[in-house]
């Protein structure tokens, strides 16, 4: 870096604390097509579709419905 320059009156960057975070996550094909189609019609990229639908599910704190067969 070249020393002319002066970070001294720098300010902390307001949106530091909500920058993605980059994760690997599984999906089954059918799904990831079914998220890819709707982001396709709303012409937005699917990962920003399927980070809007888990930030409204984490929101409304909705909780999967699971039950387990057992073996």
């Amino acid at each position: 870096m070249r020393p002319r320059y002066d970070f001294s009156k720098a300010k902390v960057n307001p949106y530091a604390k909500k920058l993605k975070k980059q994760i690997t996550i599984r999906l089954d094909e059918d799904t990831l097509a079914y998220f890819k189609q709707l982001a396709d019609d709303a012409e937005i990229p699917y990962q920003t579709l399927i980070n809007f639908y888990l930030r409204e599910c984490a929101r409304a704190k909705k909780r999967p419905s699971m039950r387990w067969k057992a073996a």
